[in-house]
């Protein structure tokens, strides 16, 4: 960063079926790079941001927190004014819906100290014609005690190569998750989860390995034999990437979704 320039954090919301997931990509619309072509109209030049997360094709936003350097005295000027600029050169399927302004060594993916992703099942005989691309349509009956039976085995730190992608570059499989409940609300049935970080495709594995415990194919007791096999081909299929959503991204003093409706200069 220069004098010229100021950190701000953005917190934004996106229909993944609109998009090839988060990252920039030379072949395909992603989210970063519809808001770095956004970004570039307002400031004139290329401005790179830096997202909380990294979403697949289809997987949704609620409340992504990205990180950008602007300049200042244009942001300064106005932040509301700024944002309202955003949204005017952003298209369907993506807003802005608050920022801030942050210290400059403020990190919007390695700053992250706790990421929160929910995961929506349409629960019922016949699918919803007006939220297919919202949640996976399961036909089948689930049974909500034993998947949540399930689920507590995940919860801890754990190696989770079990649940990660073949595709995954992480160096370590260890994660800590903090928190993972299922509920349901009519026909919807919501898997919340919250974890220091994710594999890749993690939390839609652990999805398809908790249906299968909800349709019966395997006791709750399988998932921690599971993790202890360390072996993704014994595990279930990557449940689709529609029914996920990014929910919030915490920081030691901030989290995403606190910043949406608020425009300031104060940190």
């Amino acid at each position: 960063m220069n004098q010229n320039t100021q950190r701000i954090a953005m917190v934004i919301e996106f229909d993944g079926r609109l998009f090839h997931g988060w990252q920039r990509q030379n072949n395909a619309i992603t989210v970063q790079e519809t808001l770095e072509v956004a970004l570039e109209k307002i400031e004139g030049c290329k401005r790179p941001t830096v997202g909380s997360g990294r979403t697949d094709t289809g997987v949704h936003a609620e409340a992504m927190l990205v990180h950008v350097d602007v300049l200042a005295s244009r942001w300064q000027r106005s932040a509301r004014a700024y944002t309202q600029g955003m949204n005017q050169h952003l298209p369907a399927g993506v807003v802005v819906m608050g920022a801030c302004i942050v210290a400059d060594d403020f990190h919007a993916r390695f700053s992250c100290i706790e990421r929160r992703y929910r995961y929506q099942i349409w629960n019922r005989s016949t699918p919803s014609v007006l939220t297919a691309w919202r949640h996976w349509w399961m036909p089948r009956a689930l049974d909500l005690h034993a998947m949540q039976q399930a689920a507590d085995y995940i919860v801890g730190k754990k190696d989770f190569a079990a649940f990660q992608a073949t595709a995954c570059q992480a160096h370590s499989a260890i994660r800590e998750v903090r928190y993972l409940a299922v509920s349901q609300e009519g026909w919807e049935i919501k898997i919340e989860i919250h974890a220091d970080g994710f594999l890749y495709h993690m939390v839609r594995n652990i999805v398809g390995n908790l249906v299968q415990v909800g349709i019966g194919k395997w006791p709750a007791e399988y998932i921690p034999e599971l993790i202890r096999k360390k072996d993704r081909s014994l595990a279930a299929a990557t449940a689709p990437a529609q029914g996920l959503y990014f929910s919030n991204a915490l920081y030691p003093t901030l989290n995403a979704r606190d910043l949406i409706g608020r425009e300031d200069n104060k940190t």
